[in-house]
C-alpha cells in the first residue's frame, strides 16, 4: 500500500490538467465528508425535525430560552416573541440612553485658520 507522500509524488509527475484533475476531486471529497458529518449531526440532534413529532422529541431537549442566569439580559426578543403566538408581528423600540445628564455639554470650540 502506498503512503500519501508516494501519492503527491505521483501527483507531480503528472500533467497539469491531471493535476488540476486530483486537486478537485480530494476538494470535493473533503468538501463532502463535511458536509456528511454536518448532516448526520443535524439529524441526529433533530435539528431539521419538525416541531411535535417523534423525530424532533427523540433528539435533545428543547433549549431554555431564558437561560441560566435570571438578569435576561440580551433576551428581549426572545421573550416578545414568546409572549402571545397569535398577536401580530411588531416591533418596540426601548430607549436605554440616560434620561438626564449630570454635565453641562462644552460649547464648541472655534479654530482660527
Amino acid at each position: 500500500m502506498k503512503t500519501i507522500f508516494e501519492h503527491i509524488e505521483y501527483a507531480k509527475g503528472q500533467p497539469h490538467h491531471v493535476r488540476k484533475q486530483i486537486t478537485f476531486a480530494a476538494a470535493g471529497l473533503g468538501t463532502g465528508l463535511v458536509a456528511l458529518v454536518w448532516l448526520v449531526g443535524n439529524l441526529s440532534f433533530g435539528t431539521f425535525a419538525i416541531q411535535g413529532s417523534n423525530f424532533a422529541d427523540s433528539g435533545r431537549p428543547a433549549a431554555d430560552i431564558a437561560g441560566s442566569d435570571a438578569s435576561g439580559a440580551g433576551l428581549a426578543g426572545a421573550a416578545s416573541a414568546l409572549s402571545d403566538p397569535d398577536a401580530p408581528a411588531h416591533i418596540e423600540i426601548v430607549d436605554t440612553s440616560p434620561a438626564t445628564t449630570s454635565f453641562k455639554l462644552a460649547d464648541p470650540t472655534i479654530l482660527p485658520f
